[in-house]
């Protein structure tokens, strides 16, 4: 890139190499009135004339480089995905914006190549960020006033594309364990706070089967709700290791593979989950009655993105999966359950 000084009848297209003062006199206004990096456009002559100039200072870029805002609107198209809209470029910024509520989904890994380059600045919100219409989940841009093609050209091969997987209304079974609750003893507290959560993600809790602690009992409640076409089953009691406790054992004989059982996660590590052929099956933990938020809270977002999470990604929950119960809460906005 070289400087050079044009004409201002000459200056449209080009990029200025300095910061333009613009002093008014009536307002006592003083301040850059065009920025270092502004193309000029033919709309900006009138005012250039009217500032006293008649002669500008301009970039002229060589045939290998590309200006910053050409640089951030090619990277953004390339990575911008499903659910996603492209704001900018400005002074060789753009944004990514969500245009849905739903879960925020990318390779991190990928992420941390294209800032391997230190011309290019990417930053984000965490994966599996949940987030709602009109919410910026990145930035990026370059921090000269122009890069070699060779550099855009890396990024864009990197393919680091970012999608917002919108949340499906799936259909939820409750089953509850218990002789207590079954008798009428107790009420059962568990319903109330999971109907909450399901129609966060725009879920339906179809029912509530309410049985005793015996394994055949819990596993015939069931394959009752996925025979009644329940997406989901989540089953409440009986998780823990007590002798009364049989729902993993329930579960595991309905389900055709366990995914994981106890999860790296506090509170909440009694966490269970299988599958039967496309459903869901959750065991929860008894923390989810007095807890606000849970392992369960971590899990029930990719569900209903439609995305089970693998046993290796189960393991690497203990990273961030501790809940420090703040005084003035404001999860998910905070550390617990972050994936970096």
């Amino acid at each position: 890139m070289r400087k050079k000084i044009v004409n201002l009848d000459q200056a449209i297209n080009h990029i200025l190499s300095h910061d333009l003062t613009k002093i008014d006199v009536e307002s006592g206004y003083k301040g850059p009135r065009f920025k270092k990096g502004h193309v000029i456009k033919e709309e900006d002559i009138s005012v250039l004339r009217s500032m006293g100039r008649e002669h500008l200072t301009v970039l002229e870029l060589e045939e290998d480089e590309v200006h910053e805002d050409d640089a951030a609107l090619a990277l953004g198209l390339a990575m911008r995905g499903d659910g996603l809209k492209l704001r900018g470029p400005n002074e060789g910024r753009c944004d990514l914006v969500s245009e849905k509520k739903g879960l925020l989904c990318f390779d991190p890994d990928k992420i941390h190549f294209i800032n391997d380059d230190p011309d290019w600045v990417v930053v984000t919100a965490n994966p599996y960020t949940v987030i709602g219409p009109g919410d910026l989940v990145a930035g990026f841009r370059i921090l000269p006033l122009a890069i070699k093609k060779a550099q855009l050209e890396r990024a864009i091969k990197i393919s680091a594309r970012f999608e917002v997987k919108g949340f499906n209304p799936l259909k939820v079974g409750l089953v509850t364990t218990g002789r207590e609750i079954k008798a009428g003893v107790i009420e059962d507290a568990f319903r109330p706070k999971l109907e909450k959560k399901v129609a966060y993600f725009g879920g339906n809790v179809v029912g509530q089967n309410i049985v005793g602690d015996e394994s055949e009992e819990i596993s015939a409640a069931i394959r009752d709700f996925l025979n009644r076409g329940a997406d989901i089953v989540i089953c409440t009691g009986g998780m823990s290791v007590d002798a009364d406790d049989n729902s993993p054992r329930a579960i595991s004989e309905v389900c055709d593979e366990i995914k994981f059982k106890g999860i790296p996660v506090l509170p909440g590590s009694m966490l269970m989950l299988g599958l039967k052929g496309e459903k869901v099956i959750i065991g929860a933990p008894a923390c989810v009655v007095h807890d606000e938020w849970t392992s369960l809270d971590l899990i029930l977002p990719r569900i209903f993105a439609g995305l089970i999470p693998t046993l290796e990604e189960i393991r690497r929950f203990g990273v961030g999966g501790l809940c420090r119960r703040c005084k003035n809460c404001t999860f998910p906005n905070c550390s617990f359950g972050v994936k970096i």
